[in-house]
């Protein structure tokens, strides 16, 4: 079953992530890209999950991740999730 992409804004921060990346920052410009073409691939993400059974990561949130992983050359995954301090 595909999990949905919802974010839990007020969890750990006061600030929203919108808050914090400057409106100018090329990753703005890339996420609007980047969400067009996972839109596009909506179908073909939707016939991989079963319509039951426990939810999966949102397969959007997990490209987006990686693709971030990428251009930071972030050597794992673990990396990626431990904010630096």
């Amino acid at each position: 079953m595909r999990g949905a992409d919802i974010t839990q804004a007020a969890l750990f921060s006061y600030r929203t992530l919108e808050a914090r990346i400057p409106q100018v920052h090329p990753l703005r410009k890339l996420r609007a890209v980047v969400d067009g073409l996972l839109a596009a691939m909506h179908p073909e993400l939707e016939a991989l999950y079963a319509g039951a059974g426990r939810a999966s990561i949102p397969p959007k949130r997990l490209l987006r991740a990686s693709l971030i992983q990428t251009l930071y050359s972030i050597r794992s995954e673990r990396q990626l999730v431990i904010a630096p301090r």
